[in-house]
């Protein structure tokens, strides 16, 4: 039976903006597709998006910015680079790339600038990484797709990873500690194609979200009765989230860390 709802899925809405700016893998692009088959109000929104983004477009053709106003921009977010999100200050600049101040009056600009903020609040504003970290391990509960390479085999998980992300995953396998190794699939968290392992501990889920690190701090938290833990290794950010409690979870990522340890 279809799901039918009045109100577009939260969980669902970050995938949707990338999906409406091309920003989607195809396998994320499909499972997007296929959700909105099954779901109205969510193909409603996106209907919505994708003229809000037309409309934007024709108000606001591209126009070339002066050389010199982008890297000022780009040098003044460098500048505040360890507590920005990643890509904000080219998603920055490639608005500003869309504006001749020489042409157009202060006004347009500015008015410009905070069309694009309320329409594209994922492009330019930065992300609550803890929300996205939930909704992927929400996402990957709700829609029986916890793994892309369903195998306990650490050398068939990490290689499947090769040329899907940009970077090489810690993947071991902790059954002798009591957190086996399900397999992996590819997300989509805060902005990024994000690497997840998958284990499982007394019944639990557990999803390690693997991607690079952006200043972001170690830390444990608690949000809408899940656990998150978050910690970096040799430039990446490794997030748990699990249902587990933050005991069991504190001592997953220690087993982790000693195990992809040198």
């Amino acid at each position: 039976m279809s799901e039918r709802d009045d109100r577009p899925c939260a969980e669902w809405r970050d995938l949707m903006h990338g999906l409406v700016d091309g920003e989607l893998d195809a396998e994320h692009a499909r499972r997007v597709e296929a959700h909105l088959a099954e779901h109205a109000a969510c193909a409603d929104e996106f209907v919505r998006l994708k003229a809000a983004r037309a409309r934007l477009r024709a108000a606001y053709p591209p126009l070339a910015a002066p050389e010199p106003l982008r890297q000022r921009i780009l040098a003044a977010l460098a500048a505040e680079a360890p507590t920005r999100q990643p890509g904000i200050a080219e998603r920055i600049a490639a608005l500003v790339a869309w504006l001749t101040p020489a042409s157009l009056p202060a006004s347009a600009v500015l008015l410009a600038l905070s069309i694009a903020l309320f329409v594209w609040p994922q492009q330019v504003m930065a992300p609550n990484l803890e929300a996205d970290l939930v909704a992927g391990h929400v996402r990957s509960l709700l829609a029986d797709h916890l793994t892309d390479v369903a195998t306990s085999d650490q050398h068939t998980v990490k290689p499947w990873f090769n040329g899907k992300v940009s970077f090489s995953p810690p993947v071991v396998d902790l059954a002798a500690d009591g957190f086996p190794l399900v397999g992996g699939r590819l997300d989509y968290v805060g902005g990024e194609v994000t690497a997840a392992l998958v284990f499982r501990h007394a019944g639990h889920v557990i999803n390690l979200f693997v991607r690079p690190a952006h200043g972001e701090r170690d830390g444990a938290a608690n949000r809408d009765g899940y656990n998150l833990l978050i910690w970096h290794e040799d430039g990446l950010m490794l997030s748990a989230v699990s249902d587990l409690n933050a005991a069991e979870l504190a001592t997953f990522g220690a087993e982790f860390r000693k195990a992809s340890g040198p």
